[in-house]
């Protein structure tokens, strides 16, 4: 059973700079793909980023060039740096590792990231 904890969110003015991370225990880290979703207030969880084992990124059209994910397997982390955050990037963000053993699915906790004036 994989545990995924996020930390990083919190409040920032619109072009500023946030780095989110994702610890992971219990899984085979190296072998998992790992994703970052969000979830804005009355709106459905959208994939934000992903990055597979080989370090293949996958991005939202909408956050394209303004943020980057990367991952450290000796440390079974994930990061998600945002930059030049919009106003409409306001969501929870949630951690997201695909097991490339067992093929499950787990999820964080969730951090909340609040981009205003």
């Amino acid at each position: 059973q994989a545990q995924l904890v996020e930390s990083g969110g919190g409040l920032v003015q619109p072009g500023g700079s946030l780095r989110l991370s994702c610890v992971a225990s219990g899984a085979i880290f190296s072998r998992s793909v790992l994703g970052w979703y969000r979830q804005a207030p009355g709106g459905q969880r959208e994939l934000v980023a992903d990055i597979s084992s080989g370090g293949t990124r996958n991005y939202a059209g909408s956050v394209t060039g303004r943020f980057t994910i990367s991952r450290d397997n000796g440390k079974n982390t994930v990061y998600l740096q945002m930059d030049s955050l919009k106003l409409e990037d306001t969501a929870v963000y949630y951690c997201n590792l695909r097991s490339g053993v067992t093929g499950r699915s787990y999820w964080g906790q969730g951090t909340q990231v609040t981009v205003s004036s």
